[in-house]
């Protein structure tokens, strides 16, 4: 999927629930939240706190793209073309980095 169609497939579900988009602000305490669960996931796999017993699987995966779902959807709300800002974005850091990094051989 481009990541028009996932903003579009992320608006095609929201747009059938009367409720629609939370507040920019709820979404980004969500966000916050889906960035705290990867934390704690990764923490589990590659850090020094593994999951306490009986606590549900997950997987960095599944973490990932439930913060791209939450983030495509306060996208959505506030009307940001995600594949332009991308683009842009990608823009910047050739330019900005192009002399930074050693290139592979």
């Amino acid at each position: 999927m481009s990541v028009q169609d996932i903003q579009r497939a992320v608006d095609a579900w929201i747009s059938q629930w009367e409720e629609g988009y939370f507040s920019p602000l709820s979404n980004l305490a969500r966000l916050t939240e889906e960035v705290g669960e990867l934390a704690r996931e990764i923490n589990a796999s590659h850090g020094e706190k593994p999951k306490k017993t009986g606590a549900a699987p997950s997987s960095a995966g599944a973490e990932m793209a439930d913060i791209l779902f939450v983030l495509v959807c306060l996208a959505n709300s506030m009307g940001v073309d995600l594949s332009a800002e991308f683009d842009a974005v990608m823009h910047k850091y050739n330019i900005r980095d192009a002399e930074r990094w050693t290139p592979k051989s």
